[in-house]
């Protein structure tokens, strides 16, 4: 009988309550005494304090699953319609969440932002897959990873900033942007081994140039053309001079 009360009261109440829920539980489990339920009254219910447990922790998880999905989706969103500067607090309100809700999922932006950028990271690499298999001249895949790269860092107006910045002090976006740094290290070197490129030019400075067209595509006062332009300027950096019959350039 006992149980079955406790059972009812399971199902009406929600998993936001769950920690009261605990409490009444345990609660109610001190205060009945052998003396008051025979034995195997008991032992109904201490089966049913952890089945209780374990239904409630799953509730929890299942709760905090959907928070993060829903969070993520309305931050996409936003800095999508706006920008990367769409504040946490911000974010929070549209979600209709708490901050504290916010913040144990995302401790600060940069968390959502590494969060967010998974699915476009896994795009970049199959384009860098795409390139390798498909582009025998190592010149040219630079300079396809180069715009690929471009794309990314574009996924949202004003991620260049932080994605800077994450290479100059750790932080949750600093990971991927190692990662990127690497794979362009690696495509570069292919196209110096053949010759294509300048020896003094590394995977970092690639990085950063692609990063700083990036940033001047998405200002405001930028032309319809400053990325194609700027993205010339890059090549002809990178590209390794040719000698001219006689030993001139």
């Amino acid at each position: 009988m006992h149980a079955g009360i406790i059972c009812l009261i399971i199902v009406l109440v929600s998993p936001a309550h769950a920690d009261l829920l605990e409490q009444s539980t345990t609660g109610y489990m001190e205060t009945v005494s052998a003396s008051t339920l025979d034995m195997e009254s008991v032992s109904d219910l201490q089966g049913f304090k952890v089945m209780s447990q374990s239904s409630i922790a799953s509730a929890l998880r299942r709760d905090a699953q959907h928070n993060r999905a829903h969070i993520l989706e309305v931050a996409r969103q936003a800095f999508g319609n706006d920008s990367v500067d769409v504040s946490m607090d911000a974010i929070a309100k549209l979600a209709g969440v708490g901050a504290g809700t916010l913040y144990r999922h995302f401790p600060n932006k940069d968390a959502l932002l590494a969060a967010l950028l998974v699915l476009h990271y896994e795009s970049l690499d199959h384009r860098r897959v795409e390139i390798e298999a498909g582009e025998s001249d190592a010149g040219r895949a630079l300079e396809l990873w180069v715009e690929a790269l471009g794309d990314w860092m574009l996924a949202y107006e004003g991620l260049p900033e932080p994605l800077r910045a994450a290479c100059r002090v750790e932080s949750p976006l600093t990971p991927t942007c190692h990662a990127v740094i690497a794979t362009t290290e690696r495509i570069l070197k292919a196209a110096q081994d053949e010759g294509l490129a300048r020896r003094t030019m590394t995977g970092r400075d690639i990085f950063f140039g692609a990063l700083a067209i990036a940033w001047a595509s998405g200002a405001t006062a930028a032309g319809e053309d400053t990325r194609n332009v700027l993205r010339d300027v890059l090549k002809n950096g990178w590209m390794e001079p040719k000698t001219a019959p006689g030993g001139g350039v």
